[in-house]
């Protein structure tokens, strides 16, 4: 029984004395007043749940004996003459007089990083979450992945990309969107749920050190890159201009794949260019999730609407992260994009070919550099907007439902 709801007894086998009038306050550092007791036989029962939702639910089973008085911090002493329910808000599951933030920012990361003891580390709304936000963030971004996307192959400008689109015709506009609708929502998938697993694999109880973050998004992006390499690899072929007679559909592809030997299925069919995007993704998804929820409980100190933070920050860390690792993008769109025996260079040749191709200069290799911003910020702020919301909405049903 907790201690904030045991009845307080006064001298065994003798009834309290008679309250006088109104009771003050609970003690300061939470004293007992000894005026308030409880008769000597037949003690209330009560009963105290303790979630993650950190509330503590106190429900009397019986009305209390007369004179029996319940103690709770910054409440007045209550008689107990009828049966009573007093919803207590903790502080991270410890039972605190302390101020609490109750910030947008706070308020999140007080559901999502407080874990009690014994609880499990797997959460499967985790995995769904990434997976509805992924998707919904690739539907509406798909046309400005496609325009960048000529341009690295083609290395031309955005009007010379958008001209390009606009020849070959509406039916083609959204030609190759099936793989990267489906490999985008198992990357939400695996790099929001298996994020969250090894988090609170490091560390169960929160908050989570930059350590552990770190460590967790490396690992994560290890595993989306393992898993999802061979939808990227079908995707860039299908977006390459130049291979739409040759490779029509995603069938036809995978039928050139599948005519390889084993070991060239591998390294020349779906997994080719695997260490740049394994490069690419580990390190990836190690910044976004380590400076994430600094940059949005940052900004919700300021009093913002709840979305705004999330937006913010999902747009400056996919900003800065894209341009930071272009180059790596460059190069995996231009390995992946080439099938064949014979046109299939080592990882250092198609380095050194993208560097030539680009004149030998590094403001060539970041050619379309405004179109990366804007799909890197809208992309990446409308996942994370996207994801914050639905898990807010879902934290706040449990509370309600507990």
């Amino acid at each position: 029984m907790s201690p904030l709801a045991r009845p307080i007894g006064g001298a065994r086998g003798r009834r309290p004395r008679a309250a006088s009038g109104p009771r003050p306050l609970l003690a300061k550092g939470g004293a007992v007043d000894p005026g308030c007791g409880t008769p000597a036989r037949e003690p209330a029962r009560c009963q105290v749940q303790l979630g993650r939702t950190d509330r503590a639910d106190l429900h009397f089973t019986r009305p209390p004996s007369p004179g029996f008085c319940v103690q709770t911090p910054g409440l007045q002493f209550l008689p107990g003459y009828l049966s009573v329910k007093i919803s207590l808000r903790l502080h991270a599951v410890v039972l605190s007089m302390g101020e609490q933030d109750h910030s947008p920012g706070k308020e999140l990361q007080h559901w999502i990083r407080t874990e009690a003891p014994g609880k499990k580390s797997w959460h499967p709304q985790a995995y769904a979450l990434g997976a509805v936000s992924n998707f919904m963030s690739t539907f509406l971004t798909f046309p400005i992945y496609k325009v960048v996307f000529r341009q690295q192959i083609h290395a031309v400008a955005v009007s010379e990309a958008v001209r390009q689109l606009w020849h070959e015709g509406p039916q083609y506009f959204y030609r190759g969107i099936y793989p990267p609708l489906l490999s985008k929502t198992l990357q939400g998938t695996l790099l929001f749920g298996t994020y969250d697993s090894l988090l609170y694999s490091l560390s169960p109880v929160g908050p989570h050190s930059l350590g552990h973050r770190w460590a967790a998004g490396l690992m994560s992006g290890v595993v989306e890159a393992v898993a999802l390499s061979p939808f990227e690899r079908v995707q860039n072929v299908l977006q390459d201009g130049r291979k739409q007679a040759r490779f029509p559909s995603t069938f036809s592809i995978l039928k050139e794949f599948n005519s390889y030997g084993f070991w060239g299925r591998l390294s020349l069919g779906y997994y080719r260019g695997f260490w740049p995007v394994l490069l690419r993704n580990s390190l990836g998804s190690a910044l976004y999730f380590s400076f994430k929820d600094p940059i949005q409980n940052g900004l919700a100190q300021q009093g913002l609407p709840h979305w705004v933070p999330a937006l913010v920050s999902g747009s400056v860390n996919g900003t800065i992260i894209c341009l930071v690792l272009y180059p790596l993008i460059v190069l995996v769109a231009n390995m992946q994009s080439q099938v064949g025996w014979q046109s299939m260079p080592s990882l250092w040749a198609s380095a050194q070919d993208v560097w030539d191709t680009r004149g030998r200069k590094v403001f060539l290799i970041y050619r379309g550099g405004s179109l990366v911003i804007l799909r890197s910020s809208v992309t990446w702020g409308l996942t994370t907007a996207i994801h914050d919301f639905l898990q807010r909405k879902f934290h706040f049903r449990k509370e309600v439902k507990d």
